[in-house]
Parts: structure tokens; C-alpha cells; sequence
């Protein structure tokens, strides 16, 4: 899935060959319907779940040690960024487990009709031209939600990302796929309930000591700057200087215009990092779509942003400074 902590593949286009980037994947492709072009994102479309029906908790089965009433298809998404109601998917893969233990993978590259931020693509290593003769995802629904009827869902931080984003992809492709019937089994929130991840699990790991009154602001304080001092001592390899830490933890901070990464740079220039415009720089919108900043301009961002809104209104736009650059 499309993480800022997700690594870097070294070379994208040494992949292995993909058995699925034929047209039979997800069986088959259809014909793009004109209203699916450059259609907007639903910002309103969410992942709705339901308690699953309880039943026997038995041993499993012994080919993968699950007690499967029906097939949990765990499935992962490369996408063009991290916000699940406007970004779109550049590929998406479903390995399929069935009761019997047997199973099937099926992998595909998206078109996903809108440009990939070099941030994305700094994550997963796919590019515009990477998918540029592959299907949009208006295409490939019906034998994707064929291929996924009747099947729980499985994954890694699907809950808050994955399912809400697929399932607004499904509603843009009007292909109904709901997922109030299916249980979710979220590998991700299963970890953090049974290995918490929070200070007082910190300061136990690193340094082997209790957290004494949690919630304190000071106790707090002074439990995480020995949590940091375990954390150096344990990685020999981490850095020492803040910059430099800020600069290895917290990539992406260094492309934000603003504080809160609304506007980020590319390159020398500001683009959006938001809304219908996405991707798309700050130059160009002002100049094609003045009445869009207009409309930003009233809404509730911060005065930072708003600062920047105005001056690009008038002509005056942001200059990446050497240090930001670097």
C-alpha cells in the first residue's frame, strides 16, 4: 500500500513479469463508459462494517490455520497517495485463500486517469507511462467484484486506507461492492492490540523500565527523551543530529510549502497536494482556474495556506529555497 514509510524499490522495471497484466486479469476488461471520464472523486464515500456473524472458534485448517466458513481474499493497493476518498489505484493485488486451503493471486497495473505524484511514485515505482496502455479501474470492476463475491477481506492497515478507498473506486465505477457482510481481518490492528505501540510499550522495550504516572505531561516528556536515548543506543546506525534524523524519518517534510503539506513542491514549482487539483501545480491553476483559489480562499485552511493562495491570485509565487531543496 502507498505509505510515506513504505521503502523504495531499487528498479521498478526489473520486476518480475506479471501473469496477470493481460486482459484476463480479473477475467476480463470492459468498455470505458463516457461518464467515467475524468470523473471526480466521491469525498463522501466511506467503507461501512458490520459485526460478523459469530460461529465456532475451531483449530483451523491445518494447510493455513484458519477456521474459513468462506474465501479471505487479502488484497493490498499501490495508489497515488494516502487519502482514501480522492486518491485513485495504480495496482492492486488479491491473493484469494480458500476454505480447502488452496489459492489463488491475482496482480494488475490501473490507469488511474489522474497523474502520479512523484512522492507515490518515490514509494512504489510506478510511473505515468507505466500504465499508461493499462485499463482504468471502470473496466476492471465487474470481474474484480465477481472475482471477490462471497469472500471475507484480509490485509495490512486496511481498515483506515484500503477497503474506504476500494470501495470509492467501486462507487465511481458504479459496480455496487459492499462490505457490511464481510468480516475484515486488519493483520495491522491485530498487532497493535496484542503488541502495543504506544510510550509506556516504548520505554518497557528500549530502556526495561515501567512508565510511572502515564499521562503526566512531565512523566511523559521525560519518559520519551529516554525512550530516544534507548533507541540510539540500541541503533548504532541512527543518526545523532535532529536534522538529520528529521531528514531520514521525515522525508516528505522537506517538500512541504506549508507547515501542514497542503502545497508541496515539485521540483522547483508548488503544486497542490489536495482536492480535484491534486498533483497539478500551483502556476497553472491560478492561471486556468483563478476562480478555484477564489473559492479555497473562503474556505477553512490555514492562514499559511491562505497566504500562499492570495499571492499566487496575484502573480507572486512561492521560491524553493536551497535548503528546502536539499
Amino acid at each position: 500500500m502507498t505509505h510515506p514509510t513504505d521503502s523504495t524499490p531499487e528498479d521498478a522495471s526489473a520486476m518480475e513479469p506479471n501473469p496477470f497484466d493481460g486482459a484476463d486479469a480479473f477475467d476480463s476488461e470492459e468498455p470505458m463508459p463516457e461518464s467515467a471520464h475524468g470523473a471526480d472523486p466521491d469525498p463522501d464515500s466511506e467503507a461501512g462494517g458490520a459485526p460478523y456473524p459469530a460461529g465456532d472458534h475451531g483449530q483451523g485448517n491445518a494447510a493455513h490455520g484458519l477456521d474459513l466458513r468462506r474465501p479471505l481474499a487479502f488484497f493490498d493497493l499501490e495508489t497515488t497517495g494516502t487519502d482514501p476518498a480522492e486518491d485513485r489505484i495504480v495496482e492492486i493485488s488479491v491473493l484469494k485463500v480458500h476454505p480447502d486451503g488452496t489459492e489463488e493471486v491475482k496482480t494488475r497495473r490501473i490507469d488511474p486517469g489522474v497523474p502520479i505524484p512523484e512522492s507515490a511514485t518515490a514509494i512504489h515505482g510506478i510511473r505515468d507511462e507505466d500504465v499508461a496502455d493499462e485499463p482504468r479501474f471502470v473496466q476492471v470492476a465487474r470481474s474484480l467484484a465477481d472475482f471477490l463475491e462471497d469472500c471475507d477481506l484480509g490485509g495490512f492497515g486496511i481498515v483506515r486506507f484500503d477497503v474506504p478507498l476500494l470501495c470509492a473506486e467501486f462507487e465511481r465505477a458504479d459496480v455496487p461492492f459492499d462490505v457490511r457482510d464481510r468480516a475484515i481481518v486488519d493483520a495491522l490492528t491485530i498487532f497493535h492490540r496484542r503488541e502495543p505501540r504506544n510510550l509506556e510499550a516504548a520505554l518497557r522495550f528500549y530502556c526495561d523500565e515501567r512508565l510511572e504516572d502515564a499521562h503526566s505531561a512531565e512523566s511523559d516528556i521525560r519518559a520519551t527523551y529516554r525512550v530516544l536515548q534507548g533507541q540510539i543506543e540500541r541503533y548504532t546506525d541512527l543518526p545523532r543530529e535532529p536534522g538529520a534524523i528529521d531528514e531520514e524519518f521525515n522525508p516528505g517534510r522537506r517538500d512541504f510549502v506549508d507547515s501542514q503539506g497542503k502545497i508541496v513542491w515539485q521540483g522547483e514549482e508548488a503544486a497542490f497536494n489536495f482536492g480535484k487539483h491534486r498533483g497539478q501545480l500551483v502556476r497553472e491553476v491560478a492561471s486556468n482556474s483563478p476562480d478555484y483559489l477564489d473559492w479555497l480562499l473562503k474556505k477553512d485552511f490555514s492562514r499559511e495556506v491562505k497566504e500562499i493562495l492570495e499571492r499566487a491570485r496575484q502573480g507572486e509565487l512561492p521560491k524553493r529555497s536551497s535548503a528546502s531543496a536539499r
